[in-house]
C-alpha cells in the first residue's frame, strides 16, 4: 500500500513538472509595428518588408505566425511618443531623436538603439543666393526640416550654430525652422513661392534638389561632425526585448541580412527602393546615390557621441553617457562604434 501511495505521489508531480515545462513563462507578441521615415536611407527597412525578413527569422525562431505591421512617420517626435505608448516596438530615425528618447528613459523604460542603418551626409540646402554660410540667414529666411528642436536636422543644425556663433547662441537658427517631411520640404523648396527657401534633408531629396541650379549647399553634417557620422538608427524599450527575446533576434537577423542584400547588388536595392517608395526619379538617379562613396549601409555606429555630448552641454539632455554603447543594446558592442 504504501509503494502505491508513493507511486501516486510521484506520478504527479511528474504531470505537474511536464505541465510547468510545456508552458512558457510569457509568450512572446504575436504583432509587431515597425516605423520608418521618409527616403533612402530607410532602404534595409525597405527591404525587410518586402522580402518579410523579420517573418522568416522569427519563424526560425520558433514563432511561425508573427504580424508585422509597417507604418510611416514625417518625424522622430511624434514615433517617440508612439514608441512609449507601446503602439509602437521599433522606431527608426535620427540619432537626435533618438539620443533624446535615451536620456529622457534611462532608468525607467530603458530606451535604448538597437543598431545604426547606415552612414550618409545631409545637405542644407537654399535656393537663397545670398546665403552662404549659416551666419547669412536672416528673418527672411525659412528652413523645412523634419521636425523642429528633436530631429537629427535640427541638432546638427543647433550645432553648426554652436561653432558659428558660439554654445550660448546655440539656438539662434532654431526661429527660423519649419517642421516638415522631407517631400513636402522639397516641394517647398523647389517650387520657388512661399517662405521656404531653404531645406535640411537627406538622399534622395538633397541630390534631387541639386538638380536646380538655382539650389546649392550652405553645410553638410560631415562637416559639422568633423567626418562620415551616422544618420540613422533604429530603437526600442528594454522592455520589450527582454519580453520578446525571439523577437528581437528575428530583427537583428533581418536587419544583418538586408544590409548583406543592400551591399552586395545596389542595382538590385535601387529597383526595390523605387518599387516600395513608389518613387519617380530613375533607378539610374537611386544607383548613383547608392555608390556615392560617403553613402553606406551598415549596422555600426559612427560619431553617435558627436550628438549626445552636444546635447548634454547645451542642457537638452540631462545625463550623459559615459560611450556609445551606453545608448545601445548589447548586440552591436563586439562592432567598432563610436
Amino acid at each position: 500500500m504504501k509503494m502505491q501511495i508513493h507511486s501516486s505521489k510521484f506520478s504527479l508531480l511528474g504531470a505537474v513538472l511536464l505541465l510547468a515545462l510545456s508552458v512558457p513563462a510569457q509568450a512572446e507578441m504575436s504583432k509587431i509595428t515597425i516605423a520608418r521615415e521618409y527616403g533612402v536611407s530607410y532602404l534595409p527597412l525597405m527591404l525587410m518588408q518586402e522580402d518579410k525578413l523579420v517573418e522568416k527569422y522569427a519563424k526560425a525562431e520558433g514563432i511561425g505566425n508573427l504580424e508585422v505591421d509597417w507604418v510611416k512617420f514625417a518625424g522622430g517626435n511624434v514615433m517617440n511618443d508612439a514608441l512609449l505608448s507601446d503602439s509602437l516596438q521599433f522606431a527608426s530615425g535620427g540619432v537626435g531623436p533618438m539620443v533624446k528618447i535615451w536620456a529622457k528613459t534611462k532608468g525607467n523604460m530603458d530606451v535604448r538603439a538597437v543598431s545604426a542603418l547606415n552612414s550618409m551626409p545631409l545637405y542644407l540646402n537654399t535656393r537663397n543666393p545670398n546665403i552662404k554660410t549659416v551666419k547669412d540667414f536672416t528673418d527672411k529666411d525659412k528652413i523645412a526640416l523634419p521636425a523642429v528642436k528633436v530631429s537629427i536636422q535640427a541638432v546638427t543644425l543647433q550645432m553648426a550654430a554652436a561653432q558659428a556663433f558660439g554654445d550660448a547662441n546655440y539656438d539662434r537658427l532654431d526661429k527660423y525652422t519649419v517642421s516638415m517631411s522631407h517631400p513636402d520640404g522639397m516641394i517647398a523648396l523647389l517650387s520657388g513661392a512661399g517662405e521656404i527657401d531653404s531645406h535640411f534633408t537627406s538622399p534622395p531629396f538633397q541630390y534631387k534638389e541639386l538638380e536646380n541650379p538655382a539650389v546649392h549647399t550652405v553645410l553638410s553634417s560631415f562637416d559639422v561632425l568633423g567626418g562620415p557620422a551616422t544618420f540613422n538608427v533604429v530603437w526600442a524599450t528594454n522592455a520589450f526585448r527582454q519580453q520578446n527575446p525571439k523577437i528581437y533576434k528575428a530583427f537583428t537577423s533581418a536587419l544583418a541580412e538586408a544590409i548583406d542584400i543592400i551591399n552586395r547588388d545596389k542595382l538590385a536595392a535601387a529597383h526595390l527602393y523605387i518599387k516600395v517608395s513608389k518613387s519617380t526619379d530613375s533607378v539610374d538617379f537611386i544607383y548613383k546615390i547608392l555608390n556615392d562613396p560617403k553613402v553606406s549601409f551598415t549596422m555600426t555606429p559612427k560619431n553617435t557621441t558627436k550628438y549626445s555630448d552636444f546635447l548634454f552641454k547645451v542642457g537638452a539632455i540631462k545625463v550623459k553617457p559615459a560611450s556609445w554603447k551606453d545608448m545601445f543594446f548589447p548586440n552591436v558592442y563586439g562592432l567598432p562604434g563610436s
